[in-house]
């Protein structure tokens, strides 16, 4: 059976960290009347449901004020983000070694389309949403993905960049590796379980394809 690579995208593959606080702050702005920038938000708001974030900023509702104002002000965002520096040739290597890649991610499925870059695109098997299942922590959608890959849990493992992305795999069942350029940061993500860290994106693919060479069942957690 082929192994199989399940993928968080923003922060692992997607560089989106400057859009996200600026999509936070445009929809702070517009909510509050007042001008809020990248520089006013908490130093863990990416690390935070947003709504939590713009609570702090003084949005009297952030479901509202996300419902009216955050798909625009992503998309307007989101046109400088960039996918980190050798992930697209790494992943094109593994896809040529049979390795079969997924995304899963909170993402919703309407924004994808300009979201994912068309070459990253072309890469991916199955792309899992908000949409098409629970999302993370909960483990369904990796559940899910494997089950249209057609791969079994034990020849997988999941790469994520923050805490919610660790618990998942954990819940999942699969091995579980820690993006440290991403969101959380290597201790962190250490500290809430990961198996493994790797430390830089273009180290990714090759560090992937070491581990699903040997890919058992993941280690109990203590």
């Amino acid at each position: 059976m082929r192994p199989a690579a399940l993928l968080d995208l923003d922060g692992v593959l997607l560089d989106s960290a400057a859009a996200h606080r600026n999509t936070l702050a445009a929809v702070a702005t517009c909510a509050t009347g007042q001008r809020v920038t990248a520089a006013d938000l908490p130093a863990d708001a990416l690390a935070r449901p947003r709504c939590a974030v713009l609570a702090e900023l003084g949005v009297d509702d952030p479901d509202q004020a996300c419902e009216r104002w955050w798909d625009a002000a992503l998309a307007a965002a989101s046109q400088r983000s960039r996918l980190f520096p050798g992930v697209l040739a790494g992943l094109a290597a593994l896809r040529r070694a049979g390795v079969a890649l997924a995304v899963v991610t909170v993402q919703e499925r309407h924004r994808l389309p300009w979201l994912l870059p068309a070459d990253l695109a072309a890469l991916l098997e199955v792309t899992v949403t908000r949409h098409d299942a629970p999302p993370k922590p909960a483990p369904d959608g990796l559940h899910l993905a494997l089950r249209r890959l057609g791969v079994a849990h034990h020849r997988a493992l999941f790469v994520g960049d923050s805490i919610t992305d660790i618990h998942s795999g954990h819940a999942a069942g699969v091995f579980t590796l820690g993006a440290a350029w991403g969101y959380a940061g290597a201790e962190r993500l250490q500290a809430a379980g990961a198996h493994a860290i790797v430390r830089r994106p273009r180290h990714l693919a090759w560090t992937i394809a070491r581990l699903l060479i040997r890919c058992d069942p993941p280690p109990a957690r203590r």
